[in-house]
């Protein structure tokens, strides 16, 4: 007797097809695991299930850690420690010489949004630096959109699923 696999990989050529697959197989009620393609897929999100991400705010909060940081250093540097009259323009307050600070103010903000975004877009999609990206099959870097299934606690059979698969298109139908 055979051993049952535990995933079930289908290899797609269209990406229109793909995602007609992708609906289709989860009205019937499979759920997929990942779906991997060369280049980004229009509707794939969607037709996944997946939700918007607010990566937006964590966005918004590096911004605002970038800028209220070069804001305590501005004022540390430059009216608590070391006030110095250049020109005839005082540094009694932060305020007084806000203007001569909105460029290093706006640099930090964008600096540590940059550098932030870049560390959770890694965290999120761990694709840490270093390590390996986990891809079933290296023809999804190319020109292949493949599905993975996993077979654990899935409402439908491996055969079931299977058949769904080749009806949807898929050109192979790969075991992990």
């Amino acid at each position: 007797m055979e051993t049952p696999s535990k995933t079930l990989y289908g290899v797609y050529t269209d990406p229109d097809e793909t995602v007609a697959a992708v609906r289709a197989l989860r009205r019937d009620g499979v759920r997929i695991r990942e779906v991997y393609c060369p280049f980004p897929v229009h509707g794939l999100d969607e037709a996944m299930g997946y939700k918007p991400t607010n990566i937006s705010v964590s966005a918004f909060v590096f911004g605002a850690t970038g800028c209220s940081l070069a804001a305590l250093m501005i004022w540390y540097m430059n009216i608590h420690d070391w006030p110095m009259n250049i020109g005839g323009k005082p540094s009694f307050s932060f305020a007084e010489n806000f203007p001569a600070f909105v460029p290093v103010l706006f640099e930090s903000t964008v600096l540590l949004a940059a550098h932030g975004m870049i560390a959770t877009f890694y965290f999120v999609t761990k694709l840490f630096p270093g390590f390996p990206p986990r891809n079933p099959d290296k023809r999804s870097t190319d020109d292949r959109f493949v599905m993975e299934i996993e077979l654990a606690d899935q409402s439908l059979s491996e055969k079931e699923i299977e058949e769904l698969l080749q009806k949807t298109g898929a050109t192979e139908i790969n075991r992990a």
